[in-house]
């Protein structure tokens, strides 16, 4: 994928602020503590685009961010461990699934895990939430450059099993130190949604 454009389309908080021109959304959901921001900047190769927080669960809102003029980027706020009120948490939660259950142009989701440890029971019931609506979904193993390569091919497997993946979603291990896989990343979300493909990707 070669990224052209990035425009910060706003923050959103109910459905008539989502964008209206039927372009395709990829949701991105995880801990508030999983490195959402960090993977977001890596795969558009531009640190500034997402807030990389000390602090996690900066995010309160739903942040639309237009790729190449042609598919969106959608950050939702984390689940977990954010350091919040009760109420707010709730008032997230029912923004998140206003969104999954409203947008029409949603067409898939990543979901980012921890890789270092087993999925929460949070982590499984977003899965089978977004396999509830249908949805393909990637799941991203964040900070695998902290484990050895034998520790990767034994957490990913535990995480797999742990999670029931389900044909044909793809489980990929990712650094956003490195950067080495974010190719395969594009690659599979390509695949997924062909219509996002760039004329320069296609030759």
């Amino acid at each position: 994928m070669i990224i052209r454009s990035i425009d910060f389309y706003g923050s959103v908080v109910s459905p008539k602020g989502y964008p209206n021109d039927l372009f395709p959304q990829i949701v991105l959901a995880g801990r508030s503590n999983v490195g959402k921001s960090s993977f977001i900047n890596a795969m558009l190769n531009n640190h500034k685009v997402a807030r990389v927080a000390k602090t996690p669960g900066k995010t309160r809102l739903l942040n639309f961010f237009l790729i190449n003029q042609s598919f969106y980027f959608v950050d939702v706020p984390g689940y977990g461990f954010a350091n919040v009120a009760k109420s707010q948490l709730e008032m997230f939660r029912d923004m998140i699934e206003t969104y999954l259950e409203n947008s029409r142009s949603l067409a898939l989701a990543i979901l980012l895990l921890d890789m270092r440890h087993l999925p929460t029971e949070d982590d499984l019931q977003m899965y089978r939430y977004l396999k509830n609506k249908g949805l393909p979904v990637i799941i991203i193993l964040t900070k695998s450059d902290k484990l050895s390569g034998n520790g990767k091919a034994k957490q990913k497997q535990l995480i797999s099993k742990a999670i029931l993946l389900q044909e044909p979603d793809r489980m990929i291990p990712f650094s956003s130190v490195t950067k080495a896989e974010t190719s395969i990343v594009w690659e599979q979300i390509e695949k997924l949604l062909p219509v996002i493909k760039s004329e320069e990707n296609s030759k």
